[in-house]
């Protein structure tokens, strides 16, 4: 790896740091430079401004998203479909407890993006891929047998989502454990509903 990339990789794990703290709209190329040992200027070499800094570290959270929820279940090798929802899920979950608050994704969303379109469609891009693979995940289950014919997959994703949206605000009223008992009650009804019988 060259000089250039080990610094990028640098200033970006270190953005990463910062935003899971403090949230994405909190890092200017200021406070990273001071968490990172570069002068503003240097930073502002690589970026330009705070929102290509801002870009750059939520392309750098998905690339680390991708790299930690499924990757590990893709060479876990699971045996069935269901299997692999369940790791992908419980990888999803753990990634959230890689922040201070909740996941970045989301917390990035109720910072309110509308006014700033590269961000906002940075996000959207990140969040479509990963329901684009969960909805694949389960027409793979219907393929395979193991799901039901009929089922719509993307009402399943919907759901899906529903379900860990609803385990997030939960856990901040204190109306759900820490192990997210309510979560894997709404998935194993979940996964009851949609088995071929």
């Amino acid at each position: 790896m060259s000089k250039g990339r080990v610094t990028r990789e640098h200033i970006l794990s270190t953005a990463f740091e910062l935003a899971s703290k403090d949230g994405l709209d909190s890092l200017t190329i200021g406070l990273l430079a001071k968490a990172s040992g570069m002068s503003k200027s240097g930073l502002f070499a690589h970026f330009n401004s705070k929102e290509n800094l801002q870009v750059a570290v939520l392309e750098y959270a998905g690339d680390y998203f991708s790299l930690h929820v499924i990757q590990p279940a893709r060479l876990a090798e699971p045996e069935n479909i269901e299997k692999k929802l369940r790791l992908l899920l419980t990888n999803w979950l753990s990634w959230n407890q890689s922040f201070q608050g909740s996941c970045m994704f989301l917390d990035a969303r109720k910072e309110g993006r509308q006014g700033n379109e590269i961000i906002q469609t940075t996000l959207d891009k990140i969040t479509r891929r990963w329901l684009d693979y969960l909805c694949h995940q389960i027409e793979k289950g219907k393929q395979s047998g193991e799901l039901k014919a009929d089922l719509d997959a993307w009402q399943s994703v919907y759901r899906l989502y529903g379900i860990y949206l609803s385990s997030h605000l939960f856990l901040s009223l204190a109306l759900e454990t820490p192990e997210r008992d309510r979560f894997w009650l709404g998935i194993e009804d979940l996964l009851s509903e949609w088995r071929a019988k």
